[in-house]
């Protein structure tokens, strides 16, 4: 009805809304769901050790389980991504991390192997929902500061992460299983948060019509730009291997090698995911300012050296270098995601959902090989080999020279 107030009101609000300024209250929403939704993600990793004495689990196992969330996570986010492209669905977000509820409830309650892999491939669906449409909204939000607006909603991610593993070995570890259900509240709070921010995606849509032009790269040719997102994807494929080694293995390591506590290997681990979060958000506004190539070139074969010492450092040393490494390596996330949006300008939903999903997808494979790895060999190996992989930063200088219009 035209003259129907709500619909008015409605479009009042969405006059209002400028594209060309940062909303940053938007920003900060889903950067503050990414938290809840990793910190409830790093919740299995930190409870592989619990988990590994309760049902009797070999390594490889512990990789099947990361799988089963990873993997879902990585098919489903690429399809969610193109589909949303061209059917935007807000109210998304709020039904994925109601899948991650679920799932929770289902972990803390599983009485069998089978079940964990189920509970794990339905936390892995509520990411898979989420990332996509949660990096599009703070990309709509942040009036061409893209680099900045990708970073403060990933840092949410890596901050979620390096609180995780605290919360699990402060809740979880000393009164087993069931105390996973606690972490239900984050979920819901999570629910609570993105329903508002579907409702301010519905609102402001008509005036995103009017958003400041975004960058494209138009003297690339299609086989230019085709290479340019093959080499990216090598760099997330050296990155993430790595991280998942330590993401996945690192409390195990340090527990073989300097037969450290689980509590104190945890306390490890954050400081380690920790220092991710700081690289993470200061990688993208670097970026905005120096370009994301420069900071990919850094980030990526800058950590060769810290990765390469590791193995071979006494306790201190090696959680000095995980600093250093998770500063350094994290900062290339938010570059690599962002140029590759810029690379394909009208298609940010499934551009954003092949990232996201390689970086889970390859995280998850890893984490089976390393760990089939590691049951032959031993951990301490394994961290030996891996600090090679960060030399494929090398690839980097095959990205085409870029100019914006």
């Amino acid at each position: 009805m035209i003259g129907d107030p709500a619909e008015q009101a409605q479009s009042q609000q969405s006059t209002s809304f400028d594209a060309t300024k940062t909303i940053l209250p938007v920003v900060a929403a889903v950067s503050f769901v990414h938290l809840l939704n990793d910190l409830i993600q790093a919740i299995l990793p930190s409870i592989y050790p619990l988990l590994k004495t309760e049902y009797s689990l070999s390594f490889a196992q512990i990789g099947l389980i990361t799988l089963s969330f990873q993997l879902m996570a990585s098919v489903l986010q690429p399809a969610v991504g193109l589909y949303t492209d061209k059917h935007p669905k807000p109210y998304l977000l709020p039904c994925g991390m109601l899948m991650t509820l679920l799932g929770l409830i289902l972990l803390a309650s599983s009485s069998s192997f089978a079940g964990l892999l189920v509970a794990s491939a339905m936390i892995g669906m509520g990411s898979s929902t989420f990332h996509p449409e949660a990096s599009r909204v703070a990309r709509m939000a942040s009036g061409g500061r893209f680099g900045f607006a990708q970073s403060f909603f990933q840092v949410g991610g890596n901050a979620g992460s390096a609180f995780g593993p605290l919360l699990a070995a402060a809740i979880i570890l000393p009164r087993g299983l069931d105390a996973i259900l606690w972490f239900t509240l984050f979920a819901i709070l999570g629910i609570a948060v993105l329903s508002a921010v579907s409702r301010w995606t519905i609102r402001s849509g008509a005036s995103l019509k009017g958003a400041k032009k975004q960058p494209h790269f138009s003297h690339l040719t299609t086989a230019q730009v085709k290479g340019a997102l093959l080499v990216l994807a090598i760099l997330v494929f050296s990155k993430y291997i790595y991280m998942a080694a330590l993401t996945n293995y690192y409390t195990f390591y340090l527990m073989e090698k300097f037969a450290v506590s689980v509590a104190d290997s945890q306390l490890y681990l954050f400081i380690f995911l920790a220092s991710v979060a700081l690289g993470t958000f200061v990688g993208g506004p670097v970026g905005d300012k120096i370009g994301r190539k420069a900071v990919i070139w850094i980030s990526i074969l800058g950590a060769a050296p810290f990765t390469l010492l590791l193995p071979y450092c006494n306790l201190y040393w090696t959680a000095a270098l995980s600093v250093l490494i998770g500063l350094v390596l994290s900062s290339a996330f938010s570059a690599i995601i962002v140029l590759a949006q810029e690379l394909v300008p009208h298609k940010i939903g499934l551009i954003s959902g092949i990232f996201f999903g390689l970086m889970f997808g390859i995280s998850g494979i890893a984490a089976v090989r390393l760990g089939a790895w590691a049951d032959a060999t031993s951990i301490v190996q394994v961290f030996q080999y891996c600090a090679y992989l960060p030399l494929l930063g090398v690839v980097t200088v095959l990205l085409p020279k870029m100019r914006k219009d």
